[in-house]
């Protein structure tokens, strides 16, 4: 098991905890966060490109000069994309551009990047996000002296202390602990989270291993 120091929006220490190897310390598998971050990029395409095609756009359908004597190339009508607005030929269409990853390949890449984030030394445990006032000034100073001013910052959405100081922030970002995802993380060269949080989302990653995987990793 290993161990991760607990220190407070001061930077002190004020304990330690134990977790698993398996989530913390796992092998980083880098085919795998190319693949969430791939698809967790496409999710966020809205898709809503659109062109009309020649049955859309708004010119007659008649002929419009005779088949034969004019001199000219024999043509139908002008809704086809040779003309000035004509219709396009396979242009773009509202679609998704979602890219499905199975859930275990999710898990393998939110462990991997934990574990990188551990290895590194930049993943901090926070015991509790909280202040004497809801003001940005005071958690900008908090994260300067933790040595994260760039970083994520992960609790629960309940917490509307930090929801409310991390706004305004330039180079910071809060996000809820149920959304926590692999883009977000690598974003950001420091994740700092509430232990509490930690705790669910290492529950919530252990569930995805193997009994066999942890004891190994014991």
């Amino acid at each position: 098991m290993a161990k991760l120091s607990v220190i407070d929006l001061s930077g002190k220490a004020v304990g330690s905890i134990e977790v698993s190897d398996a989530v913390f310390a796992a092998e980083v598998k880098e085919h795998l966060l190319w693949e969430a971050v791939r698809s967790l990029r496409a999710a966020k395409r809205r898709g809503t490109a659109k062109v009309k095609g020649r049955s859309e756009v708004n010119l007659t359908k008649d002929k419009y000069i005779k088949q034969k004597g004019s001199g000219g190339a024999r043509h139908g009508n002008k809704r086809v994309n040779l003309y000035p607005k004509g219709g396009r030929v396979h242009g773009p269409v509202p679609h998704l551009y979602i890219l499905h990853v199975n859930r275990r390949a999710m898990a393998g890449a939110m462990r991997s990047v934990l574990s990188l984030r551990a290895k590194a030394g930049d993943l901090l445990v926070v015991k509790e996000f909280t202040g004497e006032a809801a003001k940005t000034k005071i958690l900008a100073k908090a994260l300067e002296t933790i040595k994260a001013p760039r970083a994520l910052l992960v609790d629960k959405g309940e917490n509307t202390w930090l929801r409310r100081t991390s706004a305004n922030l330039a180079k910071a970002d809060f996000l809820d602990a149920r959304g926590v995802n692999v883009y977000d993380i690598m974003r950001y060269p420091k994740l700092v989270i509430a232990e509490s949080s930690l705790r669910e989302l290492e529950a919530r990653l252990l569930k995805t291993v193997s009994k066999r995987a942890q004891a190994g990793a014991q």
